[in-house]
């Protein structure tokens, strides 16, 4: 998979996108950037985007991922694919629904979104720093070594089923959490998670949340 390294960008994300858009870049591909300087979270949040950190997105053809993975657990499913890979190199970190990554502390999170035939994953990590309201990885590793062991991971990507039997595992750890479902902080307590990816909560099914 091609990878393509910038000093700096607004966003990862939106420089891809763009970059697809005029045909400057063809999926599958992998856009990474020291810093970023209008790096975004959930619902458009901004995200400090410090040097030292990991900040890539990558895009995939749609018909290169697996034939049971629904569009609404995207997110999910890639999130879980680089906890596998933070584990496998001593990390502790999990994944809270729907898209961040934790350890006590937020660490990262993921946004994706489908354009024209591609999908395209945004993914931060902090490795060096992190804001006073999050925290960095447990690991001592350079970014674009993680970034590595996650290109290695894409190519061979497992089902859907393979990855969402293990986060209903993992998601239990996310009852202990609350939600801004329409405006009004929810606990997860009484949540369960469907096959989608999406959760059911208060006879609700809700996809996204921050």
């Amino acid at each position: 998979m091609e990878i393509i390294y910038l000093a700096n960008c607004d966003s990862t994300q939106t420089r891809l996108i763009e970059a697809l858009k005029n045909g400057e870049l063809e999926a599958p591909v992998i856009l990474t950037a020291a810093s970023q300087s209008a790096g975004y979270g959930s619902r458009a949040n901004l995200w400090e985007s410090e040097e030292g950190n990991l900040y890539f997105s990558f895009a995939l053809k749609q018909d290169m991922l697996p034939d049971d993975l629904p569009l609404s657990a995207i997110s999910i499913y890639f999130a879980y694919l680089m906890t596998q890979v933070l584990r496998s190199l001593g990390s502790k970190a999990w994944l809270k629904w729907p898209n961040d990554f934790y350890l006590e502390q937020k660490i990262g999170g993921i946004l994706s979104t489908k354009f024209r035939d591609f999908v395209v994953c945004g993914i931060g990590i902090n490795i060096a720093k992190a804001p006073i309201y999050a925290q960095t990885l447990d690991i001592d590793i350079e970014s674009m070594t993680l970034l590595s062991h996650f290109e290695k991971s894409l190519k061979n990507l497992p089902k859907w089923k393979e990855i969402l039997s293990k986060f209903l595992l993992e998601f239990e750890k996310s009852k202990k959490f609350s939600v801004h479902i329409d405006g009004k902080a929810t606990p997860l307590r009484d949540a369960s998670l469907a096959d989608d990816g999406a959760i059911i909560i208060n006879n609700k099914k809700v996809y996204l949340a921050r």
